[in-house]
C-alpha cells in the first residue's frame, strides 16, 4: 500500500493511503536519508510504503523520494536534525512584531534554508489589527526589505480578516508548511483558513512576552480551498545544519547577487579586499540585519562550534 504520512505523534504516524483510508503505523527498520542523522527518519509529507499486520497496524517500510524537505538542527549543540515535514510547494513564515517578537535572525535563518532546498517562501506579518504607529513604520521597513529581495509577504489578522483572502488564494492547490515561534497566531490563522477544525490557541506570556505551545505535534489538513496545509509545534530557534560556508552566501539572494563583483571567487564577504558585498553594506545596498545572519549562519558552518558526535 502506498500513502502520505499526514501525522506525527512521536512513536506512530497517521498515513491517508491513496484509496483515503488512515491508517496508524510504525516505522520498520532504520531509515536515513543520505546520511542525515534525524531524530525523525519519517516527517510528515512523506509518501510511503505500508504494509498491515493481521490486526490492522502497518508498518512503515520504504519511503519515496522527496521532493524537498526543510530541516533544522535539533538543538543549539547537537549535530542531530529535525525534519519539520517534506515535499513541500510552499513555507509560510508567521511572524510578529510583537506579542512575541519575531526576530529578523530567526526569519532569515529559516529563508536561507528554504532557499538551500529549494522551497518557496512567504512571510505572514500577523496580528497586524494591534500595530502602532511604530510598528506600522517597521513592517512598512521590513516589507519593503523583504519584497525588494523577492519575497512575497503578507499582512494578515486572524481577529479582524485582513489578509486571509490573499492567504487563502496563495495557499490553494499547493501542500503547504504553516510555521513560526510559539505565540505568533499560526493557530488562529488556520482556524480562520479551515472553520470548523478548532486548534487550540495559547496565551502570551505576561512577563516573558513569549508564546506557549499548543500544537504539540505535526499535522496536515486537508485545506477548503483546495490543498494541504501541514501545522507543525511552534519553533523557538533555527539552528541551520550542513551548509558549506562556500555555500552559505547563494542562499541570501541579494548577497550572491552582488558577490558576482568581487575580487576573488572564493570571497567569504567578511574581510577580504574588492569584496564587493561589504562595499554594498557600507554604502546600504545589502541591510545590515540581513549581513549579520548571513554572519550567523556563517559560524554555524564552523566544524568546530558543535560538539563531535559520539
Amino acid at each position: 500500500m502506498e500513502g502520505t504520512v499526514i501525522k506525527n505523534t512521536g512513536s506512530w504516524y497517521v498515513v491517508r493511503t491513496t484509496d483515503d483510508q488512515l491508517i496508524n503505523c510504525k516505522v520498520k527498520g532504520n531509515f536515513r536519508i543520505k546520511g542525515i542523522r534525524t531524530t525523525n527518519p519519517v516527517a510528515v509529507g512523506d509518501h510511503v510504503g505500508i504494509s498491515l499486520t493481521p490486526d490492522n497496524t502497518g508498518f512503515i517500510n520504504s519511503i519515496h523520494t522527496r521532493k524537498n524537505y526543510i530541516i533544522r538542527r535539533a538543538s543549539n549543540l547537537s549535530k542531530e536534525s529535525h525534519i519539520l515535514a517534506a515535499n513541500i510547494d510552499c513555507a509560510f513564515l508567521v511572524v510578529t512584531l510583537r506579542e512575541p517578537v519575531t526576530t529578523t535572525t530567526f526569519i532569515d535563518r529559516f529563508l536561507a534554508t528554504a532557499e538551500a532546498y529549494n522551497i518557496t517562501t512567504v512571510l505572514v506579518f500577523n496580528k497586524c489589527d494591534i500595530w502602532d504607529e511604530d510598528d506600522k513604520e517597521l513592517a512598512e521597513a521590513m516589507t519593503y526589505l523583504y519584497e525588494s529581495i523577492g519575497y512575497k509577504v503578507i499582512h494578515t489578522s486572524a481577529a479582524t480578516g485582513i489578509g486571509i483572502d490573499t492567504l487563502t488564494a496563495t495557499a490553494k492547490d499547493k501542500v503547504s508548511l504553516f510555521a513560526g515561534n510559539s505565540g505568533v497566531g499560526k493557530s488562529s490563522l488556520i482556524n480562520t483558513l479551515i472553520p470548523g477544525i478548532n486548534l487550540k490557541v495559547g496565551e502570551i506570556s505576561d512577563i516573558h512576552h513569549t508564546g506557549t505551545h499548543t500544537t504539540t505535534f505535526s499535522e496536515m489538513h486537508r485545506l477548503p480551498c483546495g490543498g494541504q496545509l501541514i501545522d507543525i509545534p511552534g519553533v523557538k530557534g533555527f539552528g541551520t545544519i550542513d551548509f558549506d560556508a562556500a555555500e552559505v552566501s547563494h542562499y541570501f539572494p541579494e548577497i550572491f547577487k552582488i558577490s558576482e563583483d568581487c575580487r576573488y571567487n572564493n570571497c567569504t564577504h567578511t574581510h577580504e579586499p574588492g569584496c564587493a558585498v561589504v562595499q554594498a553594506l557600507e554604502e546600504h545596498r545589502i541591510s545590515q540585519s540581513r549581513y549579520t545572519s548571513y554572519l550567523s549562519i556563517m559560524e554555524d558552518s564552523n566544524p568546530d562550534k558543535y560538539r563531535k558526535p559520539f
